[in-house]
């Protein structure tokens, strides 16, 4: 006999908990009218990840139990269908000094109406992104369950990244692992986490099916991509990546145990680096202001590549009906920022005006003029005309219901080479997390791809060419202020990202006045960074929740 096993790998809402139970509902029902007998649904499918302090609140357990109800009673008359469903489980005693927490992260199995099996997740993850030991309790149990001859052993994400977990449901009795899912995406992330599993089904000789959790929360992004692999640790099966998919995988019972298999297209292949970071931003743009019910999406557009990748983007996120560009010169910018900006709007197709700074820009010259007598201009007067740029941008916010989309990217936000209230304005932050060496890669692969059908070579080349500047002084550049972005960006993920120290990057080659001027720079401009809109997570380690360092502080390395 052989089990139809599908993966439901959806985009669940948090806190939309009779909308994540329809979903569930809708997916079980077809499938189960097309065989399957066991479906599988990500981590705390039901609540979606990460709920984070909402799983603190009495009313919000209350819901998704409710929610689990819904789903076990929508699913009652479908015969023989288990169906795994991921909530949170239990309440907890808080008094004014503490929360006494006894809450799990579980998978309960439904089976025509009842919950047949339950298993509480036993390793809890508390790095990079992940606080669950703020939320849960771990859980000392196995669960293990039989579908038509198929006895199946749970898992939930971190318990899979450890041997124990997996040896105890074997030892339980389990024939193939289910692992329950919400992993955040960073890049290298899915080559990686299918290495980890090939390892585990290696140590516990025992099948392995993946069911992760795809769509944008936040910061945070989870590109689905779930997957099979058999007793021999092939991948058989692989969904699509940063999209919702449907996963079919079939599992025989022979005697060397049970076998795996899928059809030839249901293995899809891994993209390229460029590719999966495309469709991170894309999903991320997409998932933020849809689920946040923005109507739209205002950036400003200045002629550098910056805002050319993030108007790029967006389009490809929201369509180019959903955004407004905004060129807004200054007494500095060049002819070709002009030029290239209204080049690229014809392109794409997108709403473009333009509104001229300069006498704003006087005018609060002229207001201040006798605070600065006697005082030469200097980064003051840069950060006014930023400021007045941020100005304008939120009042069309304000007034259309637009988001605006800021432009600044990582080794900008490591340096503090951006404005407070001025080209940090806004409410999401869309490359905050991409080096400017990937920014110019990210354009390159742009214009030599169209994965969404919203245009080919969006960016003029020259906006790739010229020398980065920000405009606000004459002859300005990039470089003027910073290291080559080639050595900056570098200094950045090894220092930053990896936590190498200043002695060992200076030992592997780099210039010590570069690497005491960057570190400098990052750790001056943390309160910066805390007052920056939230911006999408790419890396393993992003300026948001993997970063906590002290604004006031004296420590030096």
């Amino acid at each position: 006999m052989t089990l139809q096993i599908r993966v439901a790998q959806l985009n669940f809402v948090v806190g939309d908990m009779q909308g994540n139970a329809r979903k569930i509902i809708d997916f079980a029902t077809r499938a189960h009218a097309e065989g399957a007998r066991l479906v599988l649904t990500p981590e705390l499918s039901i609540c979606g990840y990460a709920a984070e302090d909402l799983l603190l609140r009495p009313a919000f357990i209350d819901a998704c139990d409710d929610a689990l109800k819904t789903v076990a009673h929508g699913l009652a008359g479908l015969k023989g269908l288990h169906v795994v469903v991921g909530h949170p489980e239990g309440g907890g005693l808080r008094t004014r000094s503490v929360a006494v927490t006894r809450r799990h992260n579980r998978a309960s199995v439904l089976c025509e109406g009842q919950v047949v099996c339950a298993y509480d997740k036993r390793e809890l993850p508390n790095y990079q992104v992940f606080d669950e030991r703020r939320y849960f309790t771990p859980g000392n149990g196995v669960g293990v369950f039989e579908v038509e001859g198929v006895r199946v052993g749970l898992l939930i994400c971190e318990d899979a990244w450890f041997d124990e977990p997996a040896r105890l449901a074997r030892d339980a009795g389990a024939q193939v692992l289910a692992v329950l899912n919400a992993s955040p995406f960073h890049a290298g992330k899915g080559a990686e986490r299918e290495q980890r599993m090939r390892e585990r089904v290696a140590d516990c000789g025992l099948p392995l099916i993946y069911a992760h959790l795809v769509g944008g929360q936040d910061e945070v992004i989870f590109e689905g991509r779930s997957f099979a692999l058999n007793a021999q640790g092939e991948t058989v099966a692989r969904a699509e990546g940063f999209r919702e998919a449907d996963l079919a995988v079939q599992a025989s019972v022979g005697q060397q145990g049970v076998a795996l298999t899928a059809a030839v297209d249901a293995l899809v292949p891994l993209a390229g680096a460029d590719a999966e970071l495309w469709d991170a931003l894309v999903l991320g743009v997409r998932d933020y202001l849809g689920k946040n019910g923005f109507k739209g999406a205002i950036l400003g557009l200045s002629g550098g590549i910056d805002s050319a990748l993030v108007l790029a983007i967006a389009v490809d996120a929201i369509g180019a009906d959903k955004i407004h560009a905004v060129m807004m010169p200054s007494p500095y910018t060049a002819d070709i920022s002009w030029i290239d900006s209204r080049d690229m709007v014809k392109r794409l197709n997108v709403r473009y005006d333009e509104i001229s700074i300069a006498p704003l820009f006087d005018g609060f010259k002229q207001a201040l003029s006798a605070q600065f007598e006697g005082l030469k201009e200097d980064t003051t007067e840069e950060n006014i005309q930023a400021r007045i740029r941020g100005t304008l941008l939120m009042a069309l916010s304000n007034k259309t219901g637009a988001i605006v989309l800021t432009t600044g990217n990582k080794s900008e936000m490591a340096t503090g080479y951006c404005t407070l209230y001025g080209d940090m304005a806004g409410g999401f932050a869309v490359i905050k997390d991409v080096v400017k060496t990937r920014v110019f890669d990210l354009a390159r692969w742009r214009n030599l791809n169209d994965p969404y059908g919203t245009g080919s070579q969006p960016i003029p080349e020259r906006i790739i060419t010229r020398p980065p500047s920000a405009e606000l002084r004459p002859d300005q550049k990039d470089q003027d202020s910073l290291p080559a972005y080639e050595v900056l960006d570098a200094i950045i993920q090894r220092y930053m990202e990896n936590d190498e120290g200043v002695e060992a990057l200076i030992a592997d080659g780099f210039e010590r006045v570069d690497v005491e001027k960057v570190t400098r720079l990052i750790k001056l401009n943390e309160y910066k960074r805390r007052q920056s809109p939230v911006g999408i997570r790419v890396t393993h380690r992003s300026f948001g929740k993997d970063w906590r360092y002290p604004m006031t502080n004296k420590f030096r390395a």
